[in-house]
């Protein structure tokens, strides 16, 4: 079974899924990555005077708040997507940006004072890797972090997805089910396990509006990530029973709606 996966479906390469814009992105995950960000650079104890490395960047949400906070020549970042490190470098030309996965950082040893992945780890093949990767990169003393998506409850777009999805297909593969890392103490162990220290976990909780329920569907029918790779790769038919059972469970919005998302955190510090 590969790593990725707890059940015994096997969904694609995770950076497959990634293949699109960053404007795509934003409008789809964007909208709850980047306060994300700003939450997660507080936990952590990011400030003036560290450098940081950001796995797994995508289009630039952390990034964008590293630099605010360290300064750009303090931020260097990577990502396995072509077209997410075209859209990050155009962002934030002066970085040191490079396209690599977090299993094989492109970075060299004892580099950083801290290594963050934000929405990273369940798209991981090999996540033992990767977090042998972050401490091989840190300073000794430096800190790792890793926050993902509580998929089974706390992330209530996705989680109304793949409610609505079991209902015309009981077999579709329900990230909660097939992805790691968005349950108590996931994050926590993976780094125990790579040697880090002083390990501590949380939670972190954003939200983001809708206009109506067509802003919200376009986001998945843009085939990003599992559950829009899943959608564009259903019949026509099943897509609109799909909708239809999605739309019910919001109870048919008429006016702008929210939709929380809980994050489950974890971070430690690399041995002296």
């Amino acid at each position: 079974m590969n790593s990725l996966t707890q059940g015994t479906d096997e969904p694609p390469d995770g950076a497959q899924t990634f293949q699109v814009s960053g404007n795509t992105y934003d409008a789809f995950m964007g909208r709850y990555s980047q306060p994300l960000a700003a939450k997660f650079a507080d936990l952590v104890g990011i400030q003036t005077g560290m450098s940081v490395l950001d796995v797994g960047c995508g289009p630039g949400a952390l990034t964008s708040e590293l630099i605010d906070r360290v300064g750009t020549s303090a931020v260097s970042a990577c990502d396995p997507s072509p077209a997410f490190v075209q859209d990050c470098r155009l962002r934030h030309p002066e970085i040191n940006l490079r396209q690599g996965r977090a299993e094989s950082i492109p970075f060299e040893d004892d580099t950083f004072d801290a290594v963050m992945a934000q929405l990273v780890l369940h798209f991981v093949s090999e996540p033992a890797m990767a977090a042998s990767e972050f401490r091989r990169v840190l300073h000794p003393d430096g800190v790792a972090a890793a926050c993902v998506w509580d998929f089974a409850e706390g992330m209530q777009m996705l989680r109304y997805f793949w409610d609505a999805a079991l209902v015309i297909d009981s077999a579709a593969p329900d990230e909660a089910r097939t992805l790691r890392f968005g349950r108590e103490g996931e994050i926590s162990q993976l780094l125990e396990g790579a040697g880090f220290q002083q390990i501590s976990e949380s939670t972190l909780t954003v939200s983001s509006t809708y206009t109506d329920f067509d802003e919200l569907w376009s986001g998945f029918m843009a085939g990003i990530g599992p559950a829009g790779a899943y959608l564009v790769g259903r019949s026509e038919g099943d897509r609109a029973a799909l909708r239809a059972e999605m739309l019910s469970a919001l109870d048919s919005p008429t006016e702008p709606f929210t939709l929380e998302a809980i994050a489950r955190c974890a971070w430690g510090r690399s041995p002296d």
